[in-house]
């Protein structure tokens, strides 16, 4: 059992958590998406080492697991929201969506809803404890940091419309309540046939993120989610 000295750990790095997620709100907020990126990314770095630390520690508490879903739906959902409103703000509109303009940004903030609906099913749920049910929030908040980052000009050149900017919000945020079975990265052993998919999974994001740069996170995230529906169609 945690001692004194060793109980605070995974709760401390949640909190480190909640403010590397602060902000990459306030920097998303700015439309400094690089930099909100990099928090996120700091945010899940968090995010994987408190739980580790929790189990090595075997500090689990009712107060961790409570800390750590509002530390996620910050880091995770109020901060991509914040890169989407952000990203529909500097997006220029057709003369016909003039009147509502000013009120369509908001609808990014369906990332925030339906993440906190998502970790709520999450700690609700007894079937994922070696998968997940859903994509993952951190999925989605590094999908958002690298569509800012990477594809920022290309969104607010006037080429892209607003509509299919709404159309990934939608869809994102529908797919973290999914019930699409989703692959964990979590090593049980460092056998291939054991991690067979997290091994081709793992190998597959070494050419998309040494190629794409930034917008290689987001091309990491379309890779999981292909990789999920397929291993789940082929039963592996």
């Amino acid at each position: 059992m945690a001692n004194r000295i060793t109980r605070p750990i995974p709760n401390t790095l949640t909190c480190m958590n909640l403010f590397s997620g602060c902000i990459a709100c306030v920097m998303a907020f700015q439309a400094n998406y690089e930099g909100a990126l990099l928090f996120i990314i700091i945010s899940a770095a968090f995010d994987f080492f408190d739980g580790l630390a929790a189990r090595a520690l075997k500090a689990y508490s009712v107060i961790g697991k409570d800390l750590d879903s509002l530390a996620d739906d910050v880091s995770f959902g109020v901060a991509p929201s914040l890169i989407a409103f952000s990203l529909f703000r500097e997006m220029p509109y057709p003369d016909y969506m003039e009147g509502f303009a000013p009120y369509f940004p908001y609808a990014a903030f369906l990332i925030s809803v339906f993440s906190a609906l998502r970790l709520a099913k999450f700690n609700n749920d007894a079937r994922q404890t070696s998968s997940f049910i859903g994509m993952p929030v951190p999925a989605n908040a590094l999908f958002w940091g690298s569509v800012g980052a990477g594809m920022h000009t290309t969104l607010t050149s006037g080429c892209f419309h607003p509509f299919f900017l709404l159309l990934l919000v939608v869809l994102f945020s529908l797919l973290l309540v999914a019930e699409i079975p989703m692959f964990s990265l979590k090593f049980k052993s460092l056998s291939w046939k054991a991690n067979k998919v997290t091994f081709i999974f793992l190998i597959g994001c070494i050419p998309l993120l040494a190629f794409l740069r930034l917008s290689g996170f987001a091309a990491v995230i379309i890779w999981y989610l292909a990789l999920s529906v397929l291993t789940m169609k082929s039963g592996k």
